[in-house]
């Protein structure tokens, strides 16, 4: 991969298609993870308005320390044009969590309900800051999670004006951190998704490590879990299914068709 090329491709994108849209800049979340970091990075580049939203949901402290610690960085680098916040969503979380409070043993996807709910509501965060600056909310989604296995959450961080690295594989996206000089304890930490108050790894919750799904994605389409055997047959397995079950969220809202006959007076 060129990859100056690809960052120097992406910075130009993104200043074009805010120009378009009329918009003056970019908002991005932080989560202290390596996709995050790439992408406010390259938003920070593009000389416009950068808004750098941390929001913790009962977040794991090194998790919320990565963030900031970025956040600081990047101001620093690019005082000219970047901000940031810590906005503690925790509060708000926990009053809807009582609000809607429920059995578990009556409902057992109660924790995954709340925890697309933690998503949800940065996602709400960042419309509301990004409206009242007219700024784009700027997703951090990589081609993986976003087209692969659906490692996101609809109408949460799904939820975005904007795609700047859904295109890029995980390891791509590395290769982007190692340039734009994102710290190493970020190039270094599991992923997660931060949205579960236990730790649970990417890895953990997916079944397979990234340079696994890549593996998957490259061969799906041309070859059946049959065609393998062991570890590699799982792993199609398992990117099979998940890619099947995340077509919901990729494609267009299905809408009833009205046959005209019906809605003749």
């Amino acid at each position: 991969m060129q990859t100056q090329a690809v960052i120097d491709h992406i910075v130009g994108w993104l200043k074009d298609y805010a120009a378009t849209a009329r918009a003056k800049g970019f908002v991005v979340g932080v989560s202290g993870g390596v996709d995050s970091a790439v992408v406010s990075v390259l938003t920070a580049r593009t000389g416009l308005p950068t808004l750098l939203l941390e929001m913790p949901i009962r977040q794991k402290a090194d998790q919320s320390g990565r963030a900031q610690a970025h956040i600081e960085d990047l101001k620093k680098r690019f005082p000219d044009n970047v901000q940031g916040m810590s906005i503690n969503l925790t509060p708000a979380f926990d009053t809807f969590a009582a609000t809607v409070d429920v059995d578990e043993a009556d409902y057992p996807a109660k924790q995954l309900a709340l925890a697309n709910a933690r998503s949800r509501l940065r996602m709400v965060t960042l419309y509301y800051y990004g409206q009242i600056n007219g700024l784009l909310v700027t997703g951090t989604g990589n081609k993986i999670e976003d087209f692969g296995v659906g490692f996101f959450t609809k109408y949460g961080d799904g939820g975005v004006d904007i795609s700047p690295i859904a295109g890029l594989l995980k390891s791509q996206v590395y290769q982007l951190a190692a340039a734009l000089d994102v710290s190493q304890s970020i190039q270094s930490a599991p992923p997660t998704d931060g949205l579960w108050d236990t730790d649970r790894t990417d890895e953990q919750q997916i079944g397979a490590t990234y340079p696994e799904l890549e593996w998957a994605m490259g061969v799906y389409g041309w070859n059946t879990p049959e065609d393998f055997t062991g570890r590699q047959r799982e792993v199609l397995e398992t990117y099979t299914r998940l890619h099947q079950a995340m077509q919901h969220k990729i494609n267009p809202i299905p809408v009833c068709g009205i046959p005209p006959a019906l809605l003749a007076p």
